[in-house]
């Protein structure tokens, strides 16, 4: 006994295993919320109070429309560079699989929810505000179609993985240096894999493949949607840097400049080794 505690105080007590486990969390639980909320579109312009701009890419018109789950992004953004400049490409590869199987498990289990007999009282508990059936509602809410599930997580592993080797790539020809180039480049790279794959898998091959609620995305739909989300993320990517600059600073007074310039050594080869 005395020896597992003793374990378990040095975990706590030592710095860089703590800021793994906190960079974890927020990983984790944003990559979870991102897919939860994602079902809601929202449109930029009435949002902002501003006139609708009115796009036309690829012979597709309309609003600058978006998934709330890009609500999020900028702090995924910021972790998995924090995850990449300090632990490595293991580091990120391990809470990409670990936030992938979460995912799916929550899904799993919002699943088993939404098939569970509502009670009566709480079906009709909210018609006073215009909600006739909460149990309707917490199934369209919760319970996405199967290829945006599919999509989803297919995109988030491709964009994590692509991410981290764009990232390691950089830092191996560059070093040290232009922290800005390696953190934006990465994900410049790894966004455009993930706005292009959900909305393919999730919007075109699987409804042509297997059929579904809806038809088939034309390919001028899904590049136009997919250019629109593209631009924000690497517009928000330029805005970041100086956030991800103040993140590395607090972070290597935090370990020391010691343990932080040996972490970031051993991160640019194969990180918690």
């Amino acid at each position: 006994m005395t020896n597992t505690n003793s374990i378990s105080k040095d975990i706590l007590s030592h710095r860089p295993s703590r800021l793994f486990i906190l960079l974890a969390g927020f990983f984790v639980a944003n990559a979870l919320v991102a897919e939860l909320i994602g079902v809601k579109i929202f449109a930029l312009e009435d949002t902002l109070g501003i006139a609708p701009w009115n796009f036309n890419l690829f012979g597709e018109t309309g609003a600058l429309q978006f998934s709330a789950g890009v609500l999020l992004w900028p702090v995924v953004f910021v972790m998995t560079d924090l995850l990449n400049e300090y632990y490595g490409r293991r580091g990120v590869r391990l809470l990409s699989y670990l936030a992938a199987g979460l995912i799916s498990y929550a899904f799993i289990i919002i699943y088993c929810a939404i098939q569970l007999a509502p009670a009566d009282w709480w079906v009709v508990q909210s018609v006073d505000r215009n909600i006739a059936d909460s149990q309707a509602a917490f199934a369209v809410t919760f319970g996405q179609g199967l290829f945006i599930i599919v999509g989803s997580l297919m995109a988030f592993l491709l964009a994590q993985l692509t991410d981290v080797f764009v990232f390691q790539r950089i830092r191996q020809s560059t070093g040290d240096k232009w922290l800005w180039l390696r953190a934006t480049g990465s994900t410049v790279v790894s966004q455009l894999v993930d706005s292009f794959v959900v909305l393919f898998v999730a919007f075109k091959l699987g409804p042509e493949l297997f059929g579904g609620v809806v038809d088939p995305w034309p390919w001028s739909r899904l590049l136009a949607v997919a250019t629109v989300q593209y631009t924000f993320k690497f517009i928000m990517a330029i805005g970041l840097t100086p956030v991800i600059y103040g993140m590395h600073n607090i972070i290597d007074r935090y370990l020391g400049e010691e343990v932080a310039g040996e972490m970031k050594e051993n991160a640019g080869g194969r990180g918690l080794a």
